[in-house]
């Protein structure tokens, strides 16, 4: 049976709050630094050349939100806007294949269960692949 959130059974909640969230998004920038090093130079790096903790903690603020849990992305930087706030950087198939690569590898990191892994693996390539704004 495929799992299907609700109010009260969001992505947000399954995955384990907070805490699990940003320990997510830092599986996936940290992934990256290691895995995709074209995509970590497209964001802001720090002095050791890896994403620094503004685009880390932004990414984390967003996914609660977007998971279903607190609105703590909206109330600071306003609505997603997520072509827009990608428009600057080449997204191709590469790029978002690179993203998807950095996402699985984290969801690995932190151990998301089976029901959780199939529906975001599916949400997540939906976004990825819409941010997509340069052929190939």
């Amino acid at each position: 049976m495929t799992w299907v959130p609700s109010e009260s059974d969001t992505p947000f909640d399954r995955l384990g709050g907070e805490t699990r969230v940003r320990a997510l998004a830092e599986a996936f920038y940290d992934a990256m630094d290691r895995d995709e090093p074209a995509l970590a130079r497209l964001h802001e790096l720090d002095a050791e050349g890896r994403v620094a903790r503004g685009p880390r903690d932004r990414f984390a603020l967003f996914l609660i939100e977007w998971l279903g849990g607190p609105r703590a992305y909206s109330p600071t930087h306003g609505h997603p806007r997520l072509r827009m706030r990608h428009a600057r950087a080449p997204v191709d198939v590469a790029m978002r294949d690179a993203w998807l690569r950095s996402m699985s590898r984290a969801m690995d990191a932190i151990g998301v269960d089976v029901e959780l892994r199939a529906f975001l693996d599916r949400r997540f390539a939906e976004v990825a692949d819409f941010l997509r704004n340069t052929p190939g």
